[in-house]
């Protein structure tokens, strides 16, 4: 396990500011985040890609002037978080012009590039300048041989390390995503010091949901989730970075089970008062962000969809408004109503926080709507029927 560590009295600070300007956020009007996968296009093969990346970029991607466009109406949902991946987003030649028109249309912006040699400290400078507030990076084992390997590129992993000291250099804020697999979920604590070392703010956690080149075989069983789950609260409890699970919203519930059995039964509990508040600046809302629920993803040709674990199309920018395609779409609006969730997901006294990821079951099941296979946990009105 790694080593005790305390947030600084500044990070404390911060969380208290963070978290008095939160509010109840209407995922039926807005998406929290929008992941805009501005080309599929990636030097890389991984393992585990939700892309399917190709090396050559698809002549039927967005224009600039499409981009723009779109800009111009997803800025009718406030300022969401705007995530630029891919593929790899490094290879649009345009990419910080329409990172600095987002940035003036008042939406907050990030970056996920992978992890080649474009990503020069020259260029970093520039994705600062047009507005990026974050970076994130795929770190996914704490040596070489497996991220390597897991990359299908040798040398990925010092670039990766190299990408994110030098982002540190130029005064980006540094986010590690780790994607958790059979090969490297017993290596995940060795993780720890490196996730230290390049001063991330958040460790964002995937869990592999099979879509795309992800291997249903590759994922690791629900009672490994269950015992991942316990392991990062443990770890959020002293760690100097905020931890983030994502396509796992179930480690909401559990956060909350544990923060419970520390105060008492009697204790009301919020999710937040399970201690996940963050300090990244981003404002983050109190409710489970979910596949269509506060999530919504643009593919490289302009495919509207949940997200990019849910690739199910509801329109295409080109043709449809994005903003009526969110609120209205019966793809959409079933994943915001509760009630149309089956399974264990749909009497769970979690569904509100949690609500099971959807394209896990969707990927496993063939219906989006089904219990999230990950889970284990049994909800209390089943229990009882048992009783």
């Amino acid at each position: 396990m790694p080593k005790e560590t305390r947030l600084s009295d500044h990070a404390r600070e911060e969380r208290s500011y963070h978290d008095s300007r939160m509010v109840i956020a209407d995922f039926n009007q807005a998406p929290f985040t929008i992941a805009w996968e501005l080309t599929r296009a990636c030097a890389f093969a991984c393992v585990h890609c939700r892309a399917d990346a190709i090396h050559q970029r698809n002549k039927d991607e967005l224009s600039t002037e499409e981009a723009f466009r779109l800009v111009d109406r997803l800025t009718e949902f406030g300022s969401p978080i705007l995530i630029f991946t891919g593929g790899d987003p490094m290879m649009r030649p345009d990419l910080f012009e329409i990172i600095d028109y987002a940035t003036q249309q008042g939406l907050r912006c990030s970056l996920t590039p992978t992890a080649t040699a474009l990503p020069t400290l020259e260029k970093l400078r520039q994705a600062k300048q047009a507005g990026i507030r974050r970076i994130a990076l795929s770190l996914d084992a704490p040596n070489p041989a497996v991220h390597d390997d897991f990359r299908q590129v040798e040398g990925s992993w010092q670039r990766t390390m190299d990408i994110l000291h030098r982002a540190q250099q130029v005064g980006l804020s540094v986010q590690v995503n780790t994607t958790v697999t059979k090969f490297n979920v017993d290596l995940l604590p060795a993780m720890v010091p490196f996730v230290e070392e390049v001063q991330a703010v958040q460790w964002s956690v995937f869990f592999m949901v099979p879509t795309g080149r992800a291997q249903i075989q590759h994922m690791i069983s629900a009672e490994q989730h269950e015992e991942v789950f316990h392991w990062l609260y443990d770890l959020s409890q002293s760690a100097p970075f905020d931890i983030k699970s994502t396509a796992a919203p179930m480690y909401r519930r559990v956060a909350i089970e544990r923060k419970r059995a520390e105060v008492g039964q009697d204790e009301k509990v919020t999710f937040q008062g399970a201690g996940f508040q963050y300090v990244d600046g981003l404002n983050r809302p109190r409710k489970g962000v979910n596949d269509g629920n506060g999530f919504l993803f643009i593919s490289h040709i302009g495919e509207i969809q949940p997200s990019g674990f849910l690739p199910l199309t509801a329109g295409y920018v080109r043709d449809d408004d994005v903003v009526d395609v969110y609120r209205n779409h019966p793809l959409f609006t079933d994943l915001r109503d509760p009630d149309k969730l089956k399974g264990r997901c749909g009497v769970c006294e979690y569904i509100d926080i949690c609500g099971g990821q959807r394209g896990r079951a969707y990927g496993l099941t063939g219906d989006y709507l089904e219990t999230d296979p990950a889970c284990v946990y049994v909800p209390s009105a089943m229990r009882k029927r048992e009783n």
